[in-house]
Formats: structure tokens, C-alpha cells, sequence
């Protein structure tokens, strides 16, 4: 269905025969963590994200999973191994 109040004319997932079902009726700002990120759109009442109503929540935990400026860093570990022992392992 598309937006009447926040992106007119916009096909949105949060927009129901019964109206926008986001908090309040309609989507909020984004908020200072979501700077960069390449799902905000402008809209009549400032940026927005286009993927969820309320950027707020998605931050309370951390990082917000729609991210497209911030990646989650994966630390790989190198663990040494005694090549002795590593072998009688392998001959069992």
C-alpha cells in the first residue's frame, strides 16, 4: 500500500487499510547512529529510514542489522599447535 502522511504516494510495508501501524501513527526521524546510512530518505517531516518506522528501536541493542554505513568486525583468532602432538592426533 502507499504512504499518506510521512512519503506520499510511496509504496510502504508499515501502511494499512487502517492506516500507518508505526508507533504514533507514523514513521520517526533517524536518529545521530544512523548518519551515513543509505536507507534514509527525505520525507515531509525530515529524514526517515525507508526499511523501518522507528530507528530507535533498532539501535537499543547494539547495531541496527539494516546498517549499510557500519559492518560488524569479526575477530579470527590464530591459535598455535604443537605439530607433535597435532600428528599422534591424527594417527589415532
Amino acid at each position: 500500500m502507499q504512504c499518506q502522511t510521512v512519503l506520499p504516494g510511496t509504496e510502504c510495508t508499515f501502511w494499512t487499510k487502517n492506516g500507518c501501524i508505526a508507533e504514533g501513527n507514523t514513521c520517526q526521524n533517524v536518529i545521530e547512529e544512523c548518519e551515513g546510512c543509505e536507507r534514509i530518505v527525505e520525507s515531509t517531516i525530515g529524514p526517515v529510514c525507508s526499511v523501518t518506522p522507528s530507528p530507535v528501536k533498532k539501535w537499543m541493542t547494539g547495531l541496527c542489522n539494516f546498517a549499510t554505513h557500519r559492518k560488524v568486525e569479526i575477530k579470527v583468532e590464530e591459535i598455535k599447535v604443537n605439530p607433535l602432538k597435532a600428528s599422534k592426533r591424527a594417527g589415532r
